[in-house]
């Protein structure tokens, strides 16, 4: 079991997956929000009945699952809305995330959570040892967005702007990763990082 914990976030389209990808060949465990975020609105799940009261049949499908765009398009412009909803779903993946990362079998265990600074940051979870942010800029950030999603200049904007700001994320950051070469580049930076959290996590 691990003792020793990273978060890694980052912003959208910044390259959290890239960085996931890198430490899984490393041999670390990687528990993921977004996974455990759709694992826990499957039909039957208490959250989704949860979501369903919040908001309505409206946001089911015909066949019973949660109508992830018809969710999105509610809360997107909703602050209320959006807070309401991560409410009930941020509490259990919380939950979900520390068991996972508490029965990893490698060294130290790697929680990846998109939203940290917007869900509370060290005070929403107070059981990571260190926060680990991937940062680019915000052209390049912009750009991958659009093609990734095959959507326009203005969409991408408002998709960056509707999360924490860069220097927000960055003032938790206890490390930092500019994903703004090649691949190389980016295996390079992790194979440090792997390296210090292995000694860091063997330190008593």
């Amino acid at each position: 079991m691990s003792d020793y914990f990273i978060g890694l976030t980052g912003g959208i389209a910044s390259g959290k997956s890239a960085l996931e990808r890198e430490f899984v060949a490393c041999g670390v465990f990687v528990a993921d929000a977004d996974l455990i975020a759709r694992q826990i609105v499957e039909p039957g799940q208490p959250a989704l009945a949860a979501v369903v009261e919040a908001f309505g049949k409206l946001v089911l499908t015909a066949e019973g699952r949660l109508d992830r765009a018809a969710l999105r398009a509610r809360v997107f412009d909703d602050e209320p809305a959006r807070r309401a909803l991560e409410g009930i779903l941020h509490p259990l993946i919380r939950i979900r995330l520390h068991e996972q990362c508490r029965a990893a079998a490698s060294a130290y265990a790697i929680a990846m959570i998109p939203l940290l600074t917007e869900g509370g940051g060290r005070d929403g979870y107070p059981w990571l040892d260190r926060i680990l942010v991937v940062d680019a800029p915000h052209t390049m950030q912009k750009a991958r967005l659009m093609q990734r999603d095959g959507i326009d200049d203005a969409l991408a904007e408002k998709m960056i702007a509707a999360q924490a700001t860069r220097a927000q994320r960055l003032a938790l950051a206890d490390d930092i990763v500019v994903n703004d070469g090649d691949r190389a580049a980016l295996r390079e930076a992790i194979a440090e990082l792997d390296a210090r959290y292995r000694a860091l996590a063997a330190t008593p």
